[in-house]
């Protein structure tokens, strides 16, 4: 018993480690790819979701994120002498990214994020998915 604790510990840091890389990454890429041309952009995002512009500045937009969702649960039970009831609620929401590539004169100017990027440890790593081809 005390063989497959350890291992489910020793999953769960993995995987929170895991979380903690792709939000750095998605947190680097914000600086990184300031100053990629369209060109670049495509090379290693793809074509956009969708795309707006005003002015000189054009908007390109990815949805990001590996469908990771959160359930949160409670239980009553009440009950006595041999009989018991119980109720229950879950909530589930899903993580997600979109990721936003703000260019100016064909040149990539800022990165944002919006969404329920990620955990308390890992905000932005919904959005790694979508630029980690990008960073180097």
């Amino acid at each position: 018993m005390r063989t497959v604790r350890v291992s489910c510990a020793a999953l769960a840091a993995l995987l929170c480690a895991c979380s903690i890389q792709r939000a750095e990454d998605a947190n680097k890429a914000k600086q990184s790819m300031v100053g990629m041309s369209k060109e670049q952009i495509l090379q290693c995002m793809g074509p956009p979701a969708n795309r707006a512009s005003v002015g000189s500045t054009e908007v390109w937009s990815y949805n990001s994120g590996n469908g990771h969702v959160d359930t949160f649960g409670e239980a009553t039970a009440t009950g006595g002498s041999g009989s018991a009831t119980a109720f229950g609620s879950a909530t589930s929401i899903g993580r997600s990214c979109k990721v936003d590539v703000v260019m100016s004169a064909d040149r990539v100017t800022a990165l944002n994020y919006t969404g329920r990027t990620g955990g308390l440890l890992s905000k932005g790593e919904q959005c790694a998915y979508a630029v980690e081809n990008c960073i180097h």
